[in-house]
């Protein structure tokens, strides 16, 4: 919305009963409530929220980051309803949305990926067969799944079965499509995604890397551009298979190609999310670039304002998901009311958030809450930035994710770039976060005793006034 206002494009937001008062309502030029809290009765009802565009004369919708911005038949409807989808076409979002859909697309491009059953399983010994072949532990993913639904790991033949079983009814309960196939289970893998931007006109450009390794529950919850590790040739190896990622389905908008990356640097193909994802301000931080301007741009008809050689990576960027979550409870959601909510400022930080003081946060959607970014010279700066913003963050009511942040930003492997997708599970308890928890207080209450201790002496040092003062005589002469 605040891109729209820079282009001079009035805004339309669409919220449920629960985000009534949210700022992202106010701020807007117009809002029109769709239904009540529950997304299957709000936010995922295309029908209606085209019906309300269509109302009030609007010429576009985007569609954010969650809910339907990854729906094809959504995208479909909203271009045979005459309005522009802020988004790649519908036959992008089919093709990508389907892992092995994807798989296929690429093949053809020589792109590395990580090896497996080329379809989904049919013939269990056939599948048992192929994992022996490739090598144990494998693992399972539902073709249609995503946010870690749907994945298990299989570290020998003998569980094959039973896990199988469950990541089949996974899929079904959170996809309602149960196809799953193999991959050989990278022991030590990083997560690394390629950001692009393609236009109508046939061009795609990538905007550098993003480091998305540290995750609970196969989520992100640390990004960072670009990565620590990647050299210039890998990472021209990497922009260059993203797009032809892109152009292998068509594509335009913005888009992120993710790929899995070994303890050697060998990067595989993993999947493509058509949509602009949540940690683009790193990538927006390190080119320059407003990506959502690109986005309204390339819907529009015009071609990218840029072009591959224009780009460059400038300094570094760090950026933590403030989510509504208990690092001390297995990062289980918190809901509450924020008592207290003050934003860092300064140099080099940048908070997106759509909240306020003195809201409740509800149980309905995402427990992310905001978005802190810091921008540095380079790694080092960004993350001294990063921990001096995260500790002028002020959140009381819920308990969030920042205290894990700090923990996870000031860890020797963090720091040095040697790290993975198993950085919770190696390092991280919630003994770590209490211990510094209780030596931070020890240290307030040792500098609350000195000064109690300075103030119990301070009158003696006053009192202790030579007996022949002037102070004395004075005094004496006072009473007199």
């Amino acid at each position: 919305m605040r891109t729209a206002r820079e282009m001079g494009i009035k805004t339309v937001a669409v919220f449920s009963e629960a985000d009534r008062n949210f700022p992202h309502v106010k701020y807007a030029d117009e809002a029109v409530c769709i239904g009540p809290a529950p997304s299957k009765e709000s936010y995922l009802l295309g029908d209606k929220i085209i019906a309300v565009a269509q109302r009030l004369g609007a010429d576009a919708i985007h569609p954010g980051y969650g809910f339907l911005s990854e729906n094809a038949e959504f995208s479909r409807k909203v271009q045979e309803a005459g309005l522009i989808f802020i988004g790649p076409s519908p036959e992008s979002i089919e093709v990508m949305g389907d892992k092995l859909s994807s798989k296929h697309a690429v093949a053809k491009y020589n792109i590395p990926m990580v090896p497996g059953t080329p379809d989904a399983i049919t013939d269990r010994v056939a599948a048992k067969q192929k994992s022996a072949e490739i090598g144990y532990p494998v693992l399972i993913k539902a073709s249609a799944g995503g946010g870690g639904k749907g994945m298990r790991v299989v570290e020998n033949e003998e569980e094959f079965d039973e896990q199988m079983d469950r990541a089949v009814g996974e899929a079904i309960s959170s996809f309602g499509n149960g196809a799953c196939f193999i991959e050989k289970y990278i022991t030590k893998p990083k997560h690394i995604e390629i950001q692009v931007v393609g236009d109508k006109h046939g061009n795609v450009v990538h905007f550098f890397e993003r480091e998305c390794s540290i995750q609970r529950r196969h989520q992100k919850v640390v990004e960072e551009a670009p990565s620590s590790v990647l050299t210039p040739e890998i990472r021209e190896a990497m922009g260059q298979c993203a797009v032809m990622v892109a152009k292998a389905c068509n594509y335009y908008g913005a888009g992120t190609v993710e790929f899995i990356v070994d303890e050697d640097l060998n990067f595989y193909f993993l999947e493509m999310n058509t949509r602009l994802q949540v940690e683009h301000p790193v990538t927006e931080m390190i080119t320059g670039i407003d990506l959502v301007k690109e986005m309204i741009w390339v819907a529009e008809g015009k071609p990218l304002s840029v072009k591959q050689e224009d780009l460059k990576i400038n300094g570094h960027a760090i950026e933590v998901r403030v989510c509504a979550e208990d690092p001390m409870n297995n990062f289980l959601p918190d809901v509450g009311k924020l008592q207290t909510y003050v934003r860092p400022q300064g140099n080099g930080v940048r908070v997106d958030d759509g909240i306020e003081e003195g809201m409740e946060i509800p149980i309905y959607y995402d427990p992310m809450i905001a978005k802190l970014i810091a921008y540095g010279k380079d790694r080092n700066e960004a993350i001294e930035k990063m921990l001096r913003a995260i500790d002028e963050f002020k959140i009381t009511g819920v308990a969030t994710t920042l205290p894990f942040c700090t923990f996870a930003l000031k860890h020797e492997a963090f720091v040095s770039g040697k790290f993975d997708t198993r950085f919770v599970g190696l390092y991280f308890t919630p003994e770590v976060i209490q211990k510094e928890t209780d030596q931070t207080e020890l240290e307030i209450a040792a500098v609350l005793a000195s000064q109690l201790l300075k103030n119990r002496q301070a009158p003696q040092t006053i009192a202790s006034v030579q007996p022949n003062s002037q102070w004395r005589k004075n005094r004496a002469s006072l009473r007199g």
